[in-house]
C-alpha cells in the first residue's frame, strides 16, 4: 500500500469521546478494527453490527458520531445500509473498503454518492506491513468526520435559485478567454464534484484541473465513477496531456499535478506541500504563473488549508476565486481559510458554482 500523506489532516482532540459504530460481515475484521481503536483517549467503540440491517438498527439506537462501514455484506450490503441511515438520521460515514476489486469501487463510491464522506482501505490483519499506516487512517478519518456537517439527502439534492447575470464586475474578469478551471476539493468533495461535472453542458468550453484528495488506491475508481456519471469527459491526469475543452483531468495518486508553461499537464513527485501530495497549492501556483488572469480558482469542501497560499497568488495574478460556502460544506476548513484571507470573490453553493460555470460558457461561445 502507498503510505504517502493521507486526505484527512489532525484533528483537535474533543472533551468527550468520538462514539463509533463498527460495521463488517467478518468478525476478524471488526475486532481488528476494534483493537486499532483501544486505548485511544478520545474514540469509543459504542457497537459493532455484522450486517447492514443490524447497522440501521444500532445507528439509530446508539446513535454514535462515525460509523465505519463494509461494503459487502449479508442481508444488507454497506450501500443500503448508507442510504437509509442518511435517509433517516445522517451520521458521518467512512467506507472501509478493499482496495483490489473493481467492483468494490462501484459500491464504494456509490455509497459516497448516496451520502458516505469517505473510503479507506480494509485492513489485512496484525501482522502485515501496513497496520500502522491502516490505523493511521482510520484515526484520522474519525476524528476528521465527527464534526463534518451533514445534509439529509433531500436537502442535499435541492437546486439553489440562479446566481444571476454576470455583473460588470465579472464581465471585467471574463471579457478574456477563461484558460482553465482549477478545483480543489478534499473531504466531503467526490459528491460535490459529481454534482458539477454532471451539471455542464457536454460542449463545455474550459478544460478542468482537479486536485481531490484521496487515498492513491482509490483514485483509479474515482475517476471511473466521476466518468460514467459526468457530462463532460473525465480523465486521470497523465504527463504532457495537452488541455482539452469539456475534459476534466484529476490528479494521480501521491502526484503533484501543475501547468507547464506551454499549459500541458506535468506531473511530479517532489516533497509534499503541508502534508499533500497533490497539492492544490501547487496546482494554483503553476496556474498563476501559465494563465493568470484566464483562469478560475474553486475550492470545496475540505480540512485543513491547502490550496490558500495557491489561490492567494491566483488572486494576485488576476483569476476569478470562488469557494463552496458554509451551509452545503460537509468540512468548511478549506473554503473557510480561503475565505479569512480575504481572497474569494464569490462564495456559492455547488448549484450555484454549476449555474455560474454555465454562464460562463455561455459568454464564451458568443461572437466577440
Amino acid at each position: 500500500m502507498n503510505t504517502i500523506a493521507p486526505n484527512f489532516q489532525a484533528a483537535p482532540l474533543r472533551s468527550t469521546p468520538i462514539r463509533v459504530l463498527i460495521v463488517d460481515d467478518s468478525l476478524v475484521i471488526s475486532t481488528l478494527l476494534a483493537s486499532m481503536l483501544e486505548g485511544v483517549p478520545d474514540i469509543q467503540v459504542v457497537g459493532q453490527a455484522s450486517n447492514g440491517q443490524e447497522a440501521v438498527r444500532l445507528a439509530l439506537r446508539l446513535r454514535p458520531d462515525v460509523i465505519t462501514m463494509d461494503i459487502r455484506m449479508p442481508q444488507m450490503d454497506g450501500l443500503e445500509a448508507t442510504r437509509q441511515i442518511m435517509r433517516v438520521r445522517p451520521i458521518p460515514i467512512v467506507v472501509v473498503s478493499s482496495s483490489v476489486y473493481a467492483a468494490d469501487y462501484n459500491i464504494a463510491f456509490n455509497a459516497i454518492e448516496v451520502g458516505a464522506l469517505s473510503v479507506i482501505e480494509k485492513p489485512k490483519g496484525l501482522g502485515v506491513d501496513d497496520y500502522d499506516a491502516v490505523r493511521d487512517q482510520l484515526l484520522s478519518a474519525i476524528r476528521s468526520l465527527a464534526g463534518a456537517r451533514l445534509l439529509l439527502r433531500h436537502d442535499a439534492a435541492t437546486q439553489s435559485s440562479d446566481v444571476g447575470p454576470l455583473t460588470a464586475l465579472l464581465h471585467t474578469y471574463f471579457i478574456r478567454s477563461v484558460q482553465v478551471i482549477a478545483i480543489a476539493s478534499s473531504t466531503g468533495g467526490p459528491p460535490v464534484l459529481m454534482q458539477i461535472l454532471q451539471s455542464l453542458p457536454a460542449d463545455f468550453v474550459i478544460p478542468i484541473v482537479i486536485v481531490q484528495h484521496i487515498l492513491p488506491a482509490f483514485v483509479p475508481g474515482l475517476v471511473e465513477w466521476l466518468n460514467t456519471r459526468s457530462t463532460v469527459r473525465v480523465t486521470l491526469a497523465t504527463h504532457g496531456a495537452r488541455l482539452q475543452p469539456g475534459t476534466a483531468y484529476l490528479a494521480p495518486g501521491d502526484t503533484h499535478v501543475t501547468l507547464a508553461l506551454d499549459r500541458s499537464v506535468a506531473l511530479d513527485q517532489s516533497a509534499p506541500i503541508a502534508g499533500q501530495r497533490p497539492s492544490a497549492t501547487r496546482l494554483f501556483q503553476s496556474v498563476a504563473r501559465v494563465c493568470g488572469s484566464g483562469s478560475i480558482g474553486i475550492v470545496l469542501t475540505g480540512m485543513g488549508e491547502d490550496g490558500v497560499d495557491g489561490l492567494a497568488a491566483m488572486s494576485r495574478a488576476g483569476a476569478h476565486i470562488i469557494a463552496q460556502n458554509e451551509a452545503t460544506s460537509a468540512i468548511f476548513g478549506m473554503p473557510k481559510a480561503a475565505i479569512d484571507r480575504k481572497i474569494v470573490d464569490e462564495t456559492l453553493s455547488p448549484s450555484e458554482i454549476v449555474q455560474r460555470l454555465i454562464k460562463l460558457h455561455r459568454f464564451m461561445q458568443k461572437p466577440r
